[in-house]
């Protein structure tokens, strides 16, 4: 499918018009923290979107408005669209609106490699064997050096049909002073997010 121009607003978190809806639970049965907070989540870190509904989700809207996000405790700003939930610590996380995730995870580290990636994901394999992963390259955001790898995977079952989706995953690894950032974008087989997705990987800056 061809990818549409993006041409989002951009604002302020911190503003009192950027409260956003809580939607349900990404995997987790803890609360969702809006997403317009930029102060860092006390809930614990969410690790599988509701993948399976993913029918009631759509593309992202061409006049999606987005916000920015500011984590002290893992020392990066994103951005993010407006409306999605929030889950996670500054250590691990998750904007999420059904099946289409946002996920950021801070860990020391040396400064990631393609082999590294590869290997990363590979190990994801040997307990979800739906994982294909392609080949790991070295690209430039902007200015910053990144490690992307993409891979595809089959959803969690849905709880009623037992259908399994399409998932695609796109990772990309960033490293700065002996901390690795490592944000995966989430998305369900046939989902148009390519310009959304591109500009939030472009987005991510260490403060």
């Amino acid at each position: 499918m061809p990818a549409k121009p993006i041409t989002p607003r951009i604002l302020s978190a911190a503003a009192p018009a950027a409260a956003c809806l809580l939607l349900a639970s990404c995997g987790s049965q803890q609360r969702s923290t809006p997403a317009a907070t930029t102060s860092s989540t006390t809930a614990a870190a969410s690790t599988a979107p509701a993948e399976a509904q993913s029918a009631a989700t759509g593309d992202i809207p061409d006049n999606q408005t987005f916000l920015s996000f500011a984590d002290r405790s893992g020392g990066y700003t994103i951005r993010y669209p407006e409306g999605w939930a929030r889950q996670g610590s500054g250590a691990d996380v998750t904007f999420h609106n059904r099946a289409n995730v946002i996920r950021v995870v801070i860990a020391p580290g040396p400064p990631p490699t393609p082999a590294g990636a590869a290997a990363a994901v590979l190990a994801l394999k040997r307990s979800d064997p739906t994982i294909n992963v392609q080949a790991p390259r070295r690209q430039t955001l902007g200015s910053t050096p990144v490690v992307k790898v993409s891979y595809t995977r089959l959803s969690a079952p849905d709880p009623v049909t037992g259908k399994r989706l399409p998932i695609t995953v796109d990772r990309y690894e960033y490293a700065r002073a002996g901390k690795v950032a490592t944000l995966d974008l989430t998305t369900p087989k046939g989902v148009d997010n390519v310009d959304a997705y591109r500009m939030i990987s472009k987005s991510f800056r260490w403060r």
